[in-house]
């Protein structure tokens, strides 16, 4: 009897922590709708999204986050292309290829990385490698997209990294001895059983890692050049969408039509986010595995 409460006593916290936990996102949710919806009061939807000139402090002010939205896309996109095939191979090799002492050296290496606060890695894309790029490619700057991208990239390896090494470290050895009784070479084995039957949770660990890069705000803040223009080339400034409301909320009037603006950025953001978790969620319950490989 006693036990029976003590287990309806810790169900009961486990479910006040997870109602808590939602209530809190709701407010917030519904807080950024609050304070972002007033400025259709001012602009349509389409001038909005659609403008391409962002000139808040303007008489009439310009209001267009296209630019915006087009840097966010961009920085995102190209920080994936090079941190998504880093960090799966990297996992590959941590936890098939390399020998355990090697793995025990490198697997803390990478934990630590994905650790260092953002402020640092955008401070060392300002300093370190925005002169660095400037040089090697002849261009009149070096804070950039790429730039930004190459940043955010090297916060987004470690996650996908980890969280991808689990996911195929936890597949069974069942898997893995069939493929080799079969005739299967090592390297088949990886590419035509191994990912395969973790491509769940690698799916999941770029999810978390592509997100972290399409919300940071310090890393493109200081390293993305701060320029509120659709970029033509991956060298050329840009402003996500983050970098605009961390810059510019300070100086915005409370209840102004700026103010305003930025939390429609805000929303604007969310809205991206949870697509985009949707879309990788679904890939990632498609290609989920089941029986044996389950994950």
């Amino acid at each position: 009897m006693k036990r029976q409460h003590i287990d309806r006593g810790v169900h009961s916290g486990f479910l006040l922590i997870a109602l808590f936990s939602i209530t809190a996102l709701f407010l917030i949710v519904v807080f950024l709708f609050i304070e972002g919806i007033p400025i259709l009061d001012h602009v349509s939807i389409k001038e909005f999204v659609f403008g391409k000139y962002w000139y808040p402090t303007d008489d009439p002010a310009d209001f267009g986050i296209l630019s915006l939205i087009l840097g966010s896309i961009c920085v995102t996109l190209l920080s994936g292309i090079m941190a998504i095939p880093l960090g799966i191979m990297t996992a590959v090799y941590l936890a098939e290829i390399a020998s355990p002492k090697v793995a025990e050296i490198v697997k803390p290496i990478v934990e630590l990385m994905a650790s260092m606060p953002s402020v640092v890695i955008g401070f060392f894309g300002m300093v370190v490698v925005a002169p660095f790029i400037q040089q090697l490619f002849n261009i009149p700057v070096g804070l950039n997209m790429f730039n930004a991208s190459l940043m955010l990239a090297f916060m987004a390896i470690p996650t996908i990294c980890s969280i991808s090494e689990d996911a195929i470290f936890s597949v069974p050895v069942a898997l893995k001895e069939a493929s080799f009784a079969l005739g299967a070479t090592h390297f088949e084995t990886i590419v035509r059983v191994i990912i395969p039957a973790s491509l769940s949770g690698i799916c999941t660990a770029v999810i978390l890692g592509l997100s972290r890069a399409i919300g940071e705000t310090m890393v493109v803040l200081m390293a993305a050049g701060g320029a509120a223009m659709i970029p033509g080339s991956i060298f050329d400034p840009v402003r996500p969408l983050p970098a605009s409301i961390a810059a510019e909320m300070a100086e915005a009037p409370f209840g102004g039509e700026h103010y305003h603006a930025l939390f429609a950025i805000g929303i604007v953001l969310f809205v991206f986010t949870f697509i985009f978790n949707l879309i990788a969620d679904y890939i990632s319950y498609k290609f989920r595995q089941v029986g044996e490989a389950s994950l």
